[in-house]
C-alpha cells in the first residue's frame, strides 16, 4: 500500500485577481507534490480560496454585488491557475463550501468544549489588509508595515475570544521537540521568540450587524466567525474532517508567505491543540516577491499578472524563473529585465539549445537511434533530491543547469559534425551519452517544468527527429511590458 503525503498552500483572498506572489507559493508546493509522486507516495495537494471577512464584504459592496456572487466570480479566476501554470493539485476548497462551513462550526464547538472560547468587550487597532489586530510596537509611523497604504482602524465591540495565552508553553514545547517544524530555521527562531514574549488571547468573531459575511457562530446568531478562525480550518475540512478518513492524510505540510508565519505556526497550532488534533507536519515559509524593493501587493497596485507572462513565454518559463531565480526563503525582486535575461540565457540558449542540437544530431548521424540506459546515476539524482527535500528549488535547478551547460560544452569540444565527416567511431557512443544525459535531465526536471519534461521525453522516442524549439526566441520589441 502506498504511503500518504498531503500538502496545502494558504488560501488567497478573492478581493483581487491572482498575482505572481501567490503563483510563487503554489508552484513551490506543486514541485513537492510532483516530487513525492515520483517517490511513490499517494499525494493529496490542496489549494483554494478564502472567501469570508471584511475585505471581501467591502469589495463586494463597492462593486454593488452580493458577496456570494462576488466570490463565485473571483474564485474561478484562481482555479484557472491550474491550467495556466500546469499545476497538479487534487483539491480546490472554497471557504463558502457547505462542508467547510460545517467543519468550521464543529471545530469551534470542540474549542469551546475545551474551555478555550469566551466573550469580552475589547478595543483594538486593526489592519484590514492583514485582517489582524496590531499592537503599537508592530506599527511604523502609525501604519501597518505590510499595508502602509491602509489606515489602521479602531474596533470597539463585544467579541468571542480564543485562549491563545493558554498555549504558550505547549507551543514552545512543540518547537523544541521538532526543530524542523518551521522552515527555514530563522523563521522558527522568529516564531519561538514571538511566543516566548507572551501571548494575548485573540478575537475570533465579529458582530453580524456590522459584518454579516462569515460563518455563523454556533449557538449565537448575532456573531459570525472571524475570518482567520474559519479559514484555517480548511486544512482539515479539505481532507474530509471531521470524518475519520481525514486521519490517513493528516498531518499536512503547509506552504505560506512570511506574513502568515504567526497564523500558521502559532495561532493554528494552538487551535489544533485545543481541538485535540495533532499539529501540522511542517510549515514552509517563503519570502515576498518585491518590485523595486517594495512588497508586491494588490492593495499597492504593483503586482505582476502571471497569466500575462504565461501567455507570452509559456508556463514552464515562469515556473523556472520562480524556482531558480527567486530565493525560496528570502525576498527577491522581480523585473522584466531579469526574467527576459533568464529566459534567453538559461532556457533558449541553455536547455532548448541542448535538446535541439542533440535531436538534430541523432537524426542526421544516427538514423534517429540510440541506446537508452534507464538508470539515472546518483551523481545526478542525489544532489537534486537532497535539494528538493530541503525546499531548495534554486539549488536543485542550479545542479541541473550545470549538467546542461556541461553537455553543451561537451558538444562544442567534441564537435560531432566533424566526427561524422571523419567517420570517427567514437561518434555513436558520444551521441548515446548525450541522449541519455538529456533524458536524465528531463526526468529530473519533471517536478519543476512538467511540460518541457514531457516534450523532451516524447522527442526521444525512436526514430528521433529534430525537435521544434522548446523556448522560441522573443525579439526585444515583442516582450511583455
Amino acid at each position: 500500500m502506498k504511503k500518504h503525503f498531503s500538502l496545502t498552500t494558504t488560501l488567497p483572498y478573492v478581493n483581487a485577481a491572482p498575482h505572481i506572489g501567490f503563483a510563487l507559493e503554489i508552484v513551490q508546493a506543486d514541485v513537492i507534490a510532483r516530487f513525492q509522486r515520483q517517490r511513490g507516495f499517494d499525494v493529496f495537494f490542496n489549494t483554494g480560496t478564502d472567501e469570508h471577512g471584511v475585505k471581501i464584504y467591502r469589495k463586494a459592496i463597492e462593486e454593488k454585488k452580493e458577496p456570494q456572487s462576488y466570490v463565485d466570480e473571483h474564485a474561478a479566476k484562481f482555479d484557472e491557475l491550474k491550467k495556466s501554470l500546469n499545476l497538479s493539485y487534487d483539491s480546490f476548497i472554497r471557504t463558502t463550501d457547505p462542508h467547510h462551513v460545517k467543519a468550521a462550526q464543529e471545530f469551534w464547538m470542540r474549542c469551546n468544549d475545551a474551555g478555550d472560547i469566551y466573550k469580552k468587550f475589547y478595543k483594538v487597532k486593526y489592519c484590514s489588509g492583514c485582517e489582524l489586530e496590531k499592537t503599537e510596537s508592530e506599527l511604523v509611523d502609525g501604519k501597518c508595515p505590510i499595508h502602509p497604504n491602509l489606515a489602521i482602524e479602531l474596533i470597539e465591540e463585544e467579541n468571542y475570544f480564543f485562549k491563545f495565552s493558554k498555549y504558550q508553553q505547549p507551543l514552545l514545547d512543540l518547537y523544541e521537540k521538532r526543530p524542523d517544524f518551521v522552515v527555514p530555521d530563522f523563521r522558527l527562531n522568529e516564531i519561538r521568540s514571538f511566543v516566548a514574549q507572551g501571548l494575548d488571547d485573540f478575537s475570533i468573531s465579529r458582530l453580524k450587524s456590522k459584518m454579516p459575511w462569515g460563518v455563523p457562530v454556533p449557538g449565537d446568531e448575532t456573531h459570525v466567525m472571524y475570518v482567520w478562525f474559519d479559514a484555517l480550518v480548511n486544512y482539515l475540512s479539505c481532507l474530509g474532517w471531521p470524518d475519520k478518513k481525514y486521519a490517513s492524510w493528516w498531518p499536512s505540510v503547509q506552504f505560506a508567505g512570511k506574513d502568515n508565519l504567526r497564523q500558521q505556526s502559532a495561532m493554528w497550532q494552538a487551535m489544533l491543540l485545543s481541538a485535540k488534533i495533532e499539529p501540522s507536519r511542517q510549515i514552509v515559509i517563503h519570502g515576498f516577491i518585491t518590485s523595486d524593493g517594495a512588497k508586491m501587493s494588490k492593495s499597492l497596485g504593483n503586482v505582476v499578472d502571471p497569466f500575462v507572462l504565461v501567455n507570452k513565454y509559456g508556463a514552464d518559463a515562469l515556473r523556472y524563473f520562480l524556482l531558480r531565480h527567486v530565493h525560496p526563503f528570502e525576498d527577491s525582486d522581480f523585473t522584466l529585465e531579469r526574467f527576459n535575461a533568464a529566459y534567453t540565457a538559461d532556457l533558449a540558449n541553455g536547455l532548448g539549445n541542448l535538446v535541439s542540437r542533440t535531436t538534430n544530431m541523432l537524426e542526421k548521424y544516427a538514423e534517429g537511434k540510440f541506446t537508452r540506459n534507464e538508470t539515472i546515476g546518483d551523481v545526478e539524482r542525489g544532489p537534486v533530491n537532497v535539494a528538493i527535500a530541503s525546499y531548495r528549488y534554486d539549488e536543485a535547478l542550479k545542479h541541473l543547469w550545470q549538467l546542461i551547460d556541461d553537455s553543451n560544452a561537451l558538444i562544442d569540444v567534441k564537435a560531432p559534425w566533424k566526427m561524422a565527416k571523419e567517420g570517427n567511431k567514437e561518434l555513436p557512443p558520444l551521441l548515446d551519452e548525450l541522449a541519455n544525459r538529456v533524458l536524465d535531465i528531463a526526468t529530473l526536471l519533471e517536478p519543476f517544468m512538467p511540460s518541457s519534461s514531457e516534450k523532451i521525453i516524447a522527442a526521444f522516442k525512436t526514430p528521433v527527429k529534430k525537435i521544434e524549439p522548446l523556448f522560441p526566441r522573443i525579439a526585444p520589441d515583442d516582450r511583455t511590458p
